[in-house]
């Protein structure tokens, strides 16, 4: 089968041509599970003319490597490089401890732009072909389609749709001199690859978040010296200020129909939720207590809003959750003193946070259940902050410090597999992982 793939990253795509470029993100293993499956990554034979722009082995090989669940096996170690069904002898993978192989070859004919990337995957223990197509695209394309097959392969061996070819915000800032400060909301690939900046401001960018169709993102801008809740179209780069209001303006985050935004609004003299109707740009104050109420975020069938407030106590913030359509309010989370940031999962049951057990412990990520109540802590990393779940939810994205800089972390959801996303110089905070883009 042959198909022109990528029709959802063009969302992003259009854009990036035309942007400055941003410190790169390199993601650094410091976790995995203890038995990665093995995988022979063969070389793909090209045959064409010149060199390739992008190596697609190597960019599928580091997606594999880099999920902590794949271990691939060096290319000096194979014994062979078939490149299609035919010239594959499992007994010698299988003689290496490969439980599957992925081969290919790239076409590119005289006169065209266009690159032809057929692949396929075997299970060699059962010699048999589990997946296999062509996929067609752009020579600025190849790391898109090296992506795309390794979301293939993810899914066929784990069951759990991949997201390598999601991608990631996330907001960086360099101090410049004692009076200057540089900030910039920045896009790449999810593995940190391909950063393009945005938006660069001498004031400070907050809360980037995504809508649901990837089309559209949402962030604070200080730019008119107070924060202001922005919308910015990704394919075109328009712009649009949708909240003018006195006092503090922040927190976006999309519904998931796309339709309506939450935000924190303190227009009335107290930090509160308020939810707008993006088409009638109407607005709902959402909660009245006369706390701080802040971090909302969807419950996954947008008939709540999850929220972080100090109604139970000064400096003992906990997780809150109100009903849209009732208006009723309830607690949710109860074990230790703080608890914010709330984010639950795609299965509604466990809720995603930033947790301390008491005043002397650090902030940590934690997810709780909340059938059962029971929290389980995720990380060892120091100041944990803002989290975003990876849109499969096979991994969560934060913030930390390391080295008195700050860093972004992933870790799964089970705990197993943790990397790092530091930045060259500077400090790198505030990341939102893209839904799937298609």
């Amino acid at each position: 089968m042959i198909r022109t793939c990528l029709k959802g990253l063009l969302l992003v795509s259009l854009l990036l041509g035309s942007l400055a470029s941003a410190q790169q993100l390199s993601i650094q293993i410091t976790q995995g599970v203890d038995n990665p499956v093995p995988i022979a990554v063969v070389p793909f034979d090209w045959q064409g003319f010149g060199v390739l722009p992008e190596s697609i082995t190597d960019i599928m090989g580091n997606d594999l490597r880099n999920s902590g669940q794949f271990s691939p096996i060096p290319e000096q170690n194979m014994l062979s490089t078939p490149h299609e069904q035919s010239e594959v002898f499992f007994r010698d993978w299988r003689f290496l401890g490969a439980d599957y192989l992925l081969v290919g070859r790239i076409l590119r004919s005289d006169g065209s732009d266009l690159y032809q990337v057929q692949y396929e995957l075997f299970d060699t223990r059962r010699e048999a072909r589990m997946v296999g197509e062509v996929i067609s695209g752009s020579a600025a394309q190849l790391r898109d389609i090296a992506h795309q097959i390794s979301d293939v392969v993810y899914e066929q061996v784990t069951g759990v749709r991949g997201a390598f070819s999601t991608k990631i915000l996330y907001i960086t800032s360099q101090r410049l001199d004692a009076n200057r400060t540089n900030y910039q909301l920045n896009l790449s690939d999810a593995d940190g690859a391909r950063p393009q900046v945005l938006l660069e401001s001498s004031e400070p960018i907050m809360s980037p978040s995504w809508s649901p169709d990837a089309s559209r993102i949402a962030y604070v801008s200080f730019e008119s010296t107070r924060p202001r809740i922005y919308i910015q179209n990704l394919s075109s780069g328009e712009r649009e200020q949708i909240t003018n209001f006195p006092g503090l303006n922040s927190s976006p985050v999309f519904s998931p129909d796309g339709n309506r935004m939450a935000m924190v609004l303190s227009k009335d003299g107290n930090p509160d939720i308020y939810v707008m109707d993006l088409r009638t740009r109407d607005l709902r104050k959402v909660t009245t207590h006369f706390a701080v109420d802040t971090e909302p975020s969807w419950a996954p069938d947008g008939r709540s809003i999850l929220y972080t407030s100090e109604q139970g106590g000064a400096n003992r913030p906990q997780v809150y959750q109100v009903t849209l359509d009732t208006g009723w309010t309830e607690r949710v989370t109860f074990e230790g003193t703080y608890n914010s940031k709330p984010m639950l999962l795609p299965d509604g049951q466990n809720l995603v946070m930033i947790h301390r057990y008491d005043t002397r412990d650090e902030f940590h990520l934690a997810v709780q259940n909340l059938d059962r109540g029971t929290i389980r802590v995720l990380t060892e990393t120091s100041l944990d902050e803002s989290p975003t779940i990876a849109p499969n939810a096979s991994m969560i994205m934060y913030a930390s410090k390391a080295g008195g800089r700050g860093i972004l972390n992933a870790v799964s959801i089970d705990g197993r597999v943790k990397y790092q996303l530091p930045v060259d110089a500077g400090d790198v905070r505030e990341p939102a992982w893209s839904p799937f883009l298609d």
